[in-house]
C-alpha cells in the first residue's frame, strides 16, 4: 500500500456516509411526516452507504454481490412489512440507490457526491413533482414529451450520415436534426409560457413565440391589435420582440450547418440582433401591460411545423443545387429569394448545407442568407398590415432596422475584408 492509498480510501468511506445520512435523514423526516412507522431510516442508509463502499474497497466481486443480494432482501421485506402503512416502494428504492452510491464512491468521488444530493433533490420534490404529474402535465404534454425523445432518441441515430442525392448536398441526418431543433425550441417557447403564467403579458408572448415562428406572431398580434386597441402597444412589443427569436434562431441553424459561416457572419448577426433587440425593448417600455393572453394549453410543440419544415429545406435545397449545377449562381440565389417568402430558417438551412458543402461560396452564402432576411421581413410587413395602419406603422421600422442592420454590417465587414 502506497502512501496515497489512506488518504483516498478516506475521503470514499466519507463521501458514502456523507451521502447516506443526508438522504437518511430525509427519510426520516419524510416518514415522520406520513405517520408510516418501521421503514429504514438515519442509521439504515448511512449503514447500506458504508456496506457499498467497504465491498468496493475489498475488490472481491463474491462479496459485494452477496451484500448487494442481501439489500436487496432487506429491501423487499421492508416493502412487504409496511405495504398496508405505505403503498410506495420509493424508500426501499432509494436504500438500494444508497447501496449503489457507496459502490461508486470507492473510486468516483465527485460522481457519488453528485449521485447522492440527486438523489435527495428528487425525494425532496416529490410534491412538486407529484403535482406536477397529476394535475399540471396534460395527457397531450406527455404525449408530445415521448414522440420528441423518440425523434431525436430513436428516429436520428439511425439516418445515413452522408448525402443521398445527385449533388451531394442532402444528409438526412442533418435534416432531422435541425427538425428537431426546430420541435426543441418550439416545446421550449411553450414550457416557458407555462411557467411564466398568463401575467406576463403579450411582449413575453410574442418573444417566446417568435421561436416557433415570428412570422405568425407578427399576424397573430396584430389581429389581436386590430380587435383589441388598448393592446396595440402591447401587440407591437410582442411583434418586435419576436424578432429577437428569429435572429437567434438563424444563428443556431448556421452554426449546425456551416460554422465557418457562422463565423463569417457574426458582426452582421450581432447588430441584426442587437437593432431588434433595442427597438422591441423600446416597444416594451412604452406598453402598459393592459392585455395578458391566456397560458398555453395543448400541444407543446407542432409536428406538423417540423415536418414541413423539413420538406421546405429538402426542396429548397434540392431546388437551389440543381439550379446552381445547371444554369449558375444568380439562378440559386432567385430561388433562395423566393423560398424565404414561405420560410426564413429552412431556406437558411438550405443556404448554409449549400455553402458548408462548397456548392456556394461563403460570400455568396452571406449575400443569400441577407436575401432570406429582407425577404421574409417583406412577408412580415405584408402580414403587420393586415393589422391596421397603427400596428403597421409602430412596427415597421424595427423591422426596416434590422434588415437595414444586416446589410450595412455586411457591407463594411466586405470591404474591410477585401
Amino acid at each position: 500500500m502506497n502512501e496515497f492509498a489512506l488518504p483516498n480510501e478516506a475521503a470514499s468511506i466519507l463521501v458514502a456516509l456523507g451521502a447516506g445520512l443526508i438522504i437518511g435523514v430525509e427519510r426520516e423526516r419524510a416518514m415522520g411526516d406520513e405517520k408510516v412507522q418501521g421503514q429504514a431510516g438515519v442509521r439504515t442508509f448511512a449503514i447500506a452507504a458504508l456496506l457499498g463502499v467497504f465491498c468496493a474497497l475489498t475488490h472481491s466481486p463474491v462479496l459485494l454481490g452477496t451484500v448487494a443480494i442481501g439489500v436487496v432482501v432487506l429491501a423487499a421485506a421492508s416493502c412487504f412489512r409496511t405495504k398496508g402503512h405505505d403503498p410506495g416502494i420509493t424508500t426501499e428504492m432509494a436504500l438500494l440507490a444508497t447501496f449503489v452510491v457507496g459502490v461508486l464512491a470507492e473510486s468516483h468521488h465527485l460522481l457519488a457526491a453528485a449521485a447522492g444530493v440527486l438523489i435527495v433533490v428528487l425525494l425532496v420534490a416529490r410534491g412538486a413533482l407529484h403535482e406536477f404529474a397529476r394535475r399540471e402535465l396534460t395527457a397531450q404534454e406527455l404525449r408530445d414529451a415521448v414522440l420528441l425523445a423518440a425523434c431525436a432518441i430513436l428516429v436520428l441515430p439511425i439516418l445515413p450520415d452522408h448525402p443521398v442525392d445527385p449533388w451531394n448536398v442532402l444528409n438526412p441526418r442533418l435534416v432531422w436534426q435541425l427538425t428537431v431543433l426546430i420541435m426543441c425550441v418550439d416545446a421550449a417557447g411553450y414550457v416557458a409560457q407555462r411557467l411564466v403564467g398568463p401575467r406576463a403579458g403579450l411582449p413575453i408572448s410574442g418573444l417566446l413565440g417568435g421561436f416557433v415562428s415570428s412570422t405568425v406572431v407578427v399576424a397573430t398580434l396584430g389581429k389581436r391589435a386590430l380587435a383589441e386597441p388598448k393592446a396595440l402597444s402591447s401587440a407591437v412589443a410582442g411583434a418586435a420582440l419576436s424578432q429577437i427569436a428569429t435572429v437567434v434562431e438563424l444563428a443556431m441553424i448556421i452554426g449546425v450547418t456551416d460554422s465557418v459561416l457562422l463565423g463569417q457572419l457574426r458582426w452582421p448577426l450581432l447588430a441584426t440582433g442587437a437593432v431588434a433587440a433595442t427597438y422591441g425593448v423600446a416597444m416594451l417600455l412604452a406598453t402598459k401591460h393592459q392585455a395578458s393572453p391566456p397560458a398555453p394549453r395543448g400541444r407543446a410543440f407542432s409536428l406538423r411545423t417540423a415536418l414541413l419544415f423539413a420538406a421546405a429545406f429538402t426542396a429548397v435545397a434540392l431546388l437551389v443545387a440543381w439550379l446552381q449545377h445547371s444554369f449558375g449562381t444568380t439562378w440559386a440565389l432567385a430561388s433562395v429569394v423566393l423560398g424565404a417568402f414561405a420560410d426564413a430558417h429552412s431556406t437558411s438551412a438550405s443556404v448554409a448545407t449549400l455553402s458548408a458543402q462548397q456548392h456556394l461560396t461563403r460570400d455568396v452564402a452571406a449575400i443569400g442568407i441577407g436575401l432570406v432576411l429582407t425577404t421574409n421581413t417583406v412577408s412580415k410587413l405584408v402580414f403587420a398590415r393586415a393589422g391596421g395602419t397603427a400596428y403597421f406603422w409602430r412596427l415597421a421600422p424595427g423591422l426596416f432596422g434590422l434588415v437595414a442592420a444586416y446589410w450595412t454590417v455586411w457591407w463594411l465587414t466586405a470591404r474591410a475584408a477585401g
